[in-house]
């Protein structure tokens, strides 16, 4: 047995999106606990969410616009 202590965490959470999530998790093969374990760990290492959250998040463009940017960026293949 380990000597870390651990905490029992609860939440309640969008059905849809928490098994939209374990897929995700699946595929990378890891457990929803691990998951939020690295989440964790990030948070405290950059002592910061490991991603940006704002009210004006960057326009979407379309497949076409990725694909134009992408053909600019490194030529046709």
């Amino acid at each position: 047995m380990s000597n870390s202590s651990s905490t029992l965490l609860r939440a309640r959470v969008d059905t849809a999106r928490y098994r939209k999530a374990e897929q995700v998790f699946e595929r990378l093969g890891m457990k929803t606990s691990d998951a939020i374990n690295v989440f964790f760990a990030q948070v405290a290492l950059r002592e910061d969410l490991p991603f940006s959250v704002t009210a004006h998040p960057e326009r979407l463009i379309s497949d076409h616009e990725q694909a134009r940017n992408w053909n600019e960026a490194l030529g046709d293949y």
